[in-house]
Parts: C-alpha cells; sequence; structure tokens
C-alpha cells in the first residue's frame, strides 16, 4: 500500500496526457475541418493553443513533482519530509511567475477580443445592412430576411420573408445579423466558425462573423434553455453571393405564391 497512491496518481497523469494526445483523432478538440473557415477563428484556435500549451506544462511539471514525492516519501523506509513553516523567497516566486503568465495571456488575447467584440461594433455600415435577423425561442431559430432589394428594417415589414433553422449567407465576406431572444436565454453557436454569443430577452445583439467555405454548417444553442433544447438545430448555408439572391427570391416566390395563377390577358 505504501506505493498505492504513487501508481494512483502516475495513472492519472499519464491518462490525462494520452487523453490529450489522442484528442484530435478522436474528435475532442474543435470541429472539423479547423480554424480556415473562419479569420477570426484562426485568430482564436491560435490563443486556446497557446492556453493549453501553458497549462499543459504546468499540469505535467506538478505530476513530476508530486510523483517524485509520492515515490521518495512513500516508500515505507522511514524517510521523512522536511517541514517549514514557509519560504519568503518561493512565495515571492510562485505568485510573481502565474501573475507573469496571466498578465501575458492578457495582453496576448486583447487583439482577439477586440476584433470579436468592439471593432466590429465601429462598423456602422454592417451594422445598419445586417443580412437577417435570427430569433432564437422555444425551441427553434426563427430567421427573417429583407426582401430581394431591400435593407432589414428594425421593425418587420409585409414583405420580410421567414424561414427556420436555415440562415444562408454569403462566402468569404464579413456579415452581421441581429440577435434576439422571444423569451429566455439561449446563445448563437456556430463551432465551425468559433462564434458564440447569449441571445438576451429584451436586448437586441449584433453579431458579425465570416465564412470562407461553400457549404454547410451547424447551428446549434449552447444554453440549457428549457426541455426541448436539444432540439435546436439549425445550420449556417454559406454559398456565392449570386446563390443567396437566388435563395431569397425562391423564398419569396414561396411565402407570396397563394397557389392562384395569374391570368393572361388573352385569357380574359
Amino acid at each position: 500500500m505504501n506505493r498505492f497512491w504513487f501508481f494512483f496518481f502516475s495513472f492519472a497523469g499519464v491518462a490525462a496526457v494520452a487523453s490529450f494526445a489522442a484528442g484530435p483523432s478522436m474528435g475532442w478538440w474543435f470541429p472539423a475541418p479547423g480554424p480556415s473557415l473562419s479569420p477570426l477563428g484562426a485568430q482564436i484556435d491560435d490563443l486556446f493553443y497557446l492556453i493549453l500549451v501553458i497549462t499543459g506544462v504546468t499540469f505535467i511539471g506538478v505530476m513530476i513533482a508530486l510523483g517524485y514525492i509520492l515515490w521518495k516519501f512513500g516508500s515505507g523506509r522511514g524517510e521523512r519530509a522536511t517541514f517549514t513553516h514557509g519560504s519568503h523567497t518561493l512565495e515571492v516566486i510562485w505568485s510573481i511567475i502565474p501573475a507573469g503568465v496571466l498578465l501575458f495571456i492578457a495582453l496576448y488575447q486583447m487583439d482577439v477580443w477586440a476584433r470579436y467584440r468592439v471593432k466590429s461594433l465601429f462598423d456602422q455600415d454592417a451594422i445598419a445592412h445586417p443580412v437577417a435577423e435570427v430569433t432564437a425561442r422555444q425551441f427553434e431559430w426563427r430567421i427573417r430576411y429583407p426582401a430581394p432589394g431591400k435593407t432589414l428594417q428594425d421593425t418587420p415589414q409585409f414583405d420580410d420573408l421567414y424561414t427556420v433553422n436555415d440562415l444562408h449567407i454569403p462566402v468569404g465576406k464579413p456579415v452581421v445579423i441581429r440577435l434576439k431572444s422571444e423569451d429566455v436565454l439561449h446563445s448563437f453557436y456556430l463551432p465551425h466558425l468559433r462564434i458564440k454569443q447569449d441571445a438576451v430577452p429584451g436586448l437586441v445583439i449584433p453579431v458579425w462573423f465570416q465564412c470562407d467555405k461553400v457549404g454547410q454548417f451547424p447551428l446549434v444553442c449552447a444554453e440549457l434553455c428549457g426541455w426541448g433544447h436539444y432540439k435546436m438545430k439549425g445550420q449556417i448555408t454559406a454559398q456565392q453571393d449570386a446563390d443567396v439572391a437566388k435563395y431569397l427570391e425562391d423564398l419569396s416566390s414561396s411565402q407570396f405564391d397563394d397557389g392562384v395563377p395569374i391570368a393572361k390577358a388573352e385569357d380574359k
């Protein structure tokens, strides 16, 4: 039993490092196909990996030190650790080093945070011309588009277009949506683009992002919003400008088509 705790914590450390190494191939990290879908996502990934390396090296160092202590003083050979009231020098060192690391991370992430939350707010043209309004409600994403050739207004217009759980955006350019909630807290989450923004009742929140690859990608709710939370599965469809325009034209035709054929002049 004298070696039990050594092997116990050694196994825990090895298992943690092994799961870290196997993470990418098992899909435990960020979702495929990677950060190339969004320029901002690439910066977020770089920040994530930097923090992961710092915490990983710290974890491995602590586990090695812990294993050494358990092996040396848990052998049952009468060895005893030396008790000391404290060391002013050590306390200063292990206070300054973590503070320095945290200060470095805080400064390093400022540009990413500014691009995501601050700089986009000064792009008044993008905010004034959002591609859609996304309203979260139990349990779906209700999407309002402006009529083809028009600009989305703050209040619904008679010719606005509506759909559910299917947001179409132009590829390769920054886009803005207006995010709202009809009932409780929800969270607008695009995992492939690294975009996550809470939808707060009573607030209209502009959210900007960019997708650099044509395709369909998941839109999910990342906030437990009730019994049907699991049902809030939507998608974003990134397309060329012409394809987005055609989608809106088709949506307009289907929405305003009452099924009654229009009589031609020669039929009257």
